[in-house]
This record gives C-alpha cells, sequence and structure tokens, in this order.
C-alpha cells in the first residue's frame, strides 16, 4: 500500500463519484421524461374527449 501514491487513490474515489453522479442524473432524467409524458398525455385525452363532446353535441342539434 505504502507504493501507491495517494492522488491514485483520490482518482478512483473521484470515479466511482462521477459513476454515481452520473446514475443520479439518469434516474433525474427518466422522472422528468415521465412527467413530460404524462402531461402530455394528459392533454392529448382531454382534446379527444373534448371531440366527442363536439360530436355528441352536433349529432343532438341534428336530430332536433
Amino acid at each position: 500500500m505504502e507504493a501507491i501514491p495517494l492522488w491514485v487513490f483520490a482518482v478512483i474515489i473521484l470515479i466511482f463519484l462521477s459513476g454515481y453522479m452520473a446514475y443520479r442524473a439518469m434516474l433525474a432524467e427518466r422522472k422528468l421524461d415521465q412527467q413530460f409524458i404524462e402531461r402530455e398525455g394528459k392533454i392529448y385525452l382531454e382534446r379527444i374527449q373534448e371531440d366527442r363532446q363536439k360530436r355528441e353535441a352536433r349529432k343532438q342539434q341534428r336530430s332536433h
């Protein structure tokens, strides 16, 4: 152990720290992507619902 310089241990620790930070960033990115997908899906479903309501209203107007 005495033959290995201290800076080598520091570099190894920094490599592991860098990997951990990259992993945390990946999880945060995945969470943001999931939130975006859910928000866009909700908007899409609301548009479909509005379109159904408009079609139903037109259908009722034509029948009267």
